[in-house]
């Protein structure tokens, strides 16, 4: 499998040159030059999530050198549960996929787990070695911290955006050991999202770190995110004779992105409908056909503030009509629907799973009784007990990886948002 640019002016390259570049030469977003195409069948034997990622994943990083680890590699990355939990408020309810028990309670460990054990089977040097750098709105950077630790020929450099994100979310940013280093970056996600680019797009600071990125606009990121998708869908359109609608919380874009690649590819998925903040780009964008990107806005649900999603260049990069609906969805409302969820459930939801649920119960009451829908839960409600419990009257108890988090010494440096401070950081 070849990788081509969204922007059309790089030259073709194979999976792995795609995965250490993270952007192409031209500013662009890598794509597979070709989709493969499955059928449910292909995938009868395969019932644990490991096996389906290989089997799901081979095309895509075919001829290239992690194509000999990918078995080991999936098998590492998707070793912790991804539960579908019926949400019985109604007579044909939602399932809510649990996408956060892995290490650091959000989605984001499968695809960095992935990521960094991709690196590792590139056999990268540890006199110089890779250096991943991430801008974090609130679960990536925790995610990555956690899968770059211990991996050798690696080093992790994570910015974030200083008071924008809770502070549970903070504190494991972090607390991971040396090659990790965290950034607090006065500005938001989208002034870290820049300085990132701007690095990438400096020949001279890219060359001298041997930068690469660790963001949904690697390919390390956004394809083992199709698992999850593929798996659910596989299993509901098993159970039921119809490929299940999606609703998923995003920002800037990956994990929906990769589930639109999925159904592209062939798993069954119906309908995929997007859960946004306030953040208008997105909702904007569905309304008119026109994007326009811009500042983020601070919400609840702050993973996904998001002004200028990176991945909307590959969503553009497909045929029109990926998406069914983008509904944006406010603080008070999110504090609603927590609470309603909470009451007739007893389920509690994070601020993210929070904007997917009030978005299902925004559709249509026909359309909703059509086919079973799935709810992307991107983080476990702990890490926003500051929002949540106030909200449902009850602490939310923290799962033991979480609890062990806390246990560790945070540690980070400060810096303007300008590439010659960011600069000065890689130097070291």
């Amino acid at each position: 499998m070849m990788y081509r640019s969204t922007r059309g002016q790089a030259p073709l390259v194979d999976a792995g040159a795609a995965l250490r570049a993270g952007v192409a030469p031209d500013g662009g977003l890598y794509m597979p030059q070709e989709q493969p195409h499955f059928t449910a069948g292909d995938f009868n034997d395969t019932p644990d999530m490991p096996g389906l990622a290989a089997r799901l994943l081979a095309p895509f990083f075919a001829d290239s050198a992690i194509e000999p680890a990918l078995s080991s590699i999936c098998a590492d990355a998707f070793d912790f549960p991804c539960p579908r939990v019926p949400l019985a408020t109604t007579d044909n309810g939602p399932d809510i996929l649990e996408l956060f028990h892995g290490p650091t309670g959000a989605f984001k460990d499968f695809g960095a787990r992935f990521l960094f054990r991709a690196f590792a089977a590139l056999g990268q040097s540890t006199d110089r070695p890779v250096t991943v750098m991430v801008a974090t709105s609130g679960d990536t950077g925790g995610a990555v911290g956690c899968a770059a630790e211990g991996v050798a020929g690696t080093r992790a450099v994570i910015l974030f955006p200083a008071g924008r994100i809770s502070p549970f979310q903070e504190h494991q940013l972090c607390c991971w050991e040396p090659p990790v280093e965290a950034v607090r970056v006065s500005g938001d996600f989208d002034a870290c999202q820049a300085l990132v680019k701007a690095a990438f797009a400096d020949p001279d600071l890219a060359r001298r770190h041997n930068l690469t990125s660790a963001n949904s606009i690697s390919i390390g990121r956004f394809l083992p995110q199709m698992t999850y998708w593929a798996r659910a869908a596989l299993d509901v359109t098993a159970e039921t004779g119809t490929p299940p609608g999606l609703i998923i919380p995003t920002g800037n874009l990956g994990n929906a992105f990769a589930a639109v690649l999925a159904r592209a590819c062939g798993v069954p998925i119906g309908p995929i409908v997007l859960a946004t903040n306030a953040n208008v780009t997105l909702s904007d964008w569905h309304a008119s056909g026109q994007y326009e990107g811009r500042p983020s806005i601070a919400t609840l649900a702050n993973a996904m503030d998001v002004g200028t999603p990176s991945n909307f260049e590959r969503l553009a990069d497909l045929s029109p009509g990926q998406i069914e609906a983008v509904i944006r969805v406010n603080d008070d409302t999110i504090k609603a629907r927590l609470r309603a969820t909470f009451d007739q459930s007893g389920y509690i939801a994070c601020p993210h799973t929070a904007t997917a649920l009030e978005a299902f119960h925004t559709l249509d009451a026909d359309h909703r009784q059509a086919r079973r829908w799935i709810i992307g839960a991107t983080a476990h409600p702990a890490k926003f007990a500051d929002t949540v419990e106030p909200v449902i009257g009850q602490p939310v108890a923290l799962p033991p990886a979480l609890e062990a988090v806390l246990g560790r010494e945070a540690r980070c440096q400060d810096m303007d948002a300008g590439l010659p401070e960011l600069a000065g950081i890689l130097a070291g």
